[in-house]
C-alpha cells in the first residue's frame, strides 16, 4: 500500500477539516502537515512584468446546431413499450434472415422496409450466434438501419419479445407512411 505524500496529506487534512460531524460523533483528528515550501534559487533575477495580450475581436457565436436525428431507441409512445414488454405486439410481417449471407439480408431487409405496404411493425429474426459463429447480420443490424436511404423510414428498434425470439430477434417500428 503506497503512502500519502506530504502534498496528498495537506489536502486531506483541508478536506477532513471542513466536514462537519454526524450528530452524536466527534470529529477525527487530523494531525497538523507542515506542507514544504518550495526552494527559491538563490539568484533570482526580478522578473519584468508581462506584456498585456493584444486584444482579440469579439468572439462570435457559433452557429446553431442541426438537429440530430433521434437515435434508433428513441422514446415511443408508452403504449408501444406496454405492447412489447408484455408480448401483445404482433408484427405486420416477419423476416427470418437464417441462413442468408450479408448482403441478401441486407437486400431483403431494405426492400421490406422501403415497400411502403402499410406495415408498421417488422419483426426481424437475425439469431443469436453461437462463441465460435457469431451474428454477423445481427451486428450489422444497427449500421443498415442508420444508413441514409432506411433512417427516414424508421421510427424504432426494439429488442423482441421471448415469445418472437427474444435476443434473437428485433421489432423495426416504421414511421407511418404519408
Amino acid at each position: 500500500m503506497r503512502r500519502l505524500s506530504a502534498h496528498e496529506r495537506a489536502l486531506w487534512a483541508r478536506v477532513a477539516a471542513s466536514v462537519k460531524p454526524l450528530p452524536g460523533k466527534r470529529a477525527p483528528e487530523v494531525p497538523a502537515v507542515a506542507v514544504p515550501a518550495t526552494p527559491t534559487p538563490a539568484k533570482a533575477a526580478p522578473k519584468a512584468a508581462p506584456k498585456p495580450a493584444p486584444a482579440r475581436p469579439a468572439a462570435k457565436a457559433p452557429p446553431p446546431a442541426k438537429p440530430k436525428p433521434h437515435p434508433l431507441g428513441a422514446p415511443l409512445d408508452g403504449t408501444w413499450d406496454r405492447q412489447i414488454s408484455r408480448g401483445r405486439l404482433s408484427p405486420d410481417r416477419v423476416i427470418d434472415l437464417h441462413g442468408h449471407t450479408v448482403v441478401d439480408a441486407h437486400a431483403t431487409l431494405s426492400s421490406a422496409i422501403l415497400a411502403n405496404d402499410g406495415t408498421r411493425v417488422i419483426l426481424v429474426v437475425t439469431g443469436k450466434g453461437r462463441p465460435d459463429r457469431p451474428a454477423r447480420i445481427r451486428a450489422e443490424l444497427m449500421h443498415w438501419l442508420e444508413r441514409p436511404d432506411l433512417r427516414p423510414h424508421v421510427a424504432s428498434l426494439r429488442a423482441a419479445h421471448p415469445r418472437h425470439g427474444g435476443g434473437g430477434a428485433f421489432y423495426v417500428i416504421l414511421r407511418r407512411a404519408k
